[in-house]
């Protein structure tokens, strides 16, 4: 019996790439080339699955020049590199990788928190620079978290968990969300308070942004947005490139109309803005929130267990459009 075959579109660890040769004829991407449209369309012409990760652009007319497909699944949360609703009308099944990257995203949230807040970067570059001389009452003065008021703007998974660990440091937790949440989510979310869009927006001393990406939220924080915030506070982004207008917040940040951001996704990653580097009162990382270890792995391997119960007659555990026939 000839096995389905699939591709691999990025390097991905070696041992989840033996585990889908198990099931699969696969073409792998060890070299880890990012590939074209043209070269994605041309790998995918006698595919019937393909393993994604964000930086691989599944568009319409990507997905519609691939009538052989039955299944992408990202080894990511969001799946906004996918068009779903395309993917859905072709009768694709597409799947993503949730909950075994929470704890760590809300990590990572918290290390962008503190090193924003208390001027990290700033400060080793300061210090590597040779500046560092003498004590000063008002060297490199940041701002402080514990007592402060957290907002949190998208209040999932991730976000619930980054509420949790503001409980040591004595918080305020409010938050906005398209739906409240429960009574019980909210207590253990360290008694988080819901409020309106202009409120969190206003009264939060630190912002984190932990919502899904789709084009109703693209630019969600733009200048009108900006403008409502405390010029002390902190802006972290750990969500999606496309939620923060970063033009305008690189305004924002130039003007001090912001204390400072710290941002691990931006618009058109990797070929962010270059405003930004200009700028010291900015953290940056390159998309890593995920990226300890054992959780790429686990992402990793969740997607491959997607993509061969997808290509083997099974209900895939985590698809996004169950509505799709599933048989292959």
């Amino acid at each position: 019996m000839t096995k389905p075959r699939i591709l691999v579109t990025r390097a991905v660890f070696p041992d989840v790439v033996e585990r889908l040769e198990q099931h699969f004829e696969v073409e792998a991407n060890p070299e880890d080339a990012a590939y074209t449209k043209a070269e994605l369309i041309a790998k995918l012409q006698d595919k019937d699955g393909v393993f994604t990760t964000p930086s691989t652009n599944m568009s319409e007319d990507v997905i519609h020049a691939c009538p052989r497909l039955k299944a992408i699944c990202n080894m990511a949360v969001g799946f906004n590199n996918i068009d779903l609703a395309a993917a859905t009308r072709a009768g694709i099944m597409v799947t993503n990788t949730p909950d075994v990257l929470n704890e760590t995203t809300a990590d990572f949230a918290w290390a962008l928190l503190l090193a924003t807040a208390r001027r990290v970067t700033e400060s080793e570059h300061y210090l590597r620079a040779g500046k560092w001389q003498k004590w000063r009452y008002d060297t490199l003065l940041g701002m402080d978290i514990h007592g402060a008021t957290l907002g949190i703007l998208g209040m999932g998974r991730i976000g619930q968990a980054i509420a949790r660990r503001s409980m040591g440091f004595d918080m305020r937790v409010i938050y906005h969300n398209r739906s409240r949440l429960d009574e019980q989510r909210e207590a253990r979310a360290n008694n988080a308070r819901y409020v309106s869009k202009e409120e969190l927006l206003r009264t939060a001393d630190h912002l984190v942004l932990a919502l899904p990406y789709s084009p109703d939220v693209h630019h969600t924080i733009g200048a009108d947005e900006l403008a409502l915030m405390k010029p002390s506070a902190t802006l972290i982004n750990i969500a999606r490139g496309g939620i923060v207008d970063d033009a305008a917040l690189i305004a924002a940040l130039r003007a001090n109309r912001l204390a400072a951001a710290g941002l691990d996704v931006f618009e058109n990653e990797p070929a962010f803005d270059p405003g930004f580097l200009d700028l010291s009162n900015v953290v940056l990382t390159p998309h890593i929130a995920s990226a300890s270890e054992p959780t790429r792995r686990a992402m990793a391997d969740c997607a491959a267990a997607n993509l061969i119960a997808a290509l083997t007659g099974a209900a895939p555990p985590n698809i996004l459009n169950p509505e799709v026939n599933k048989k292959v």
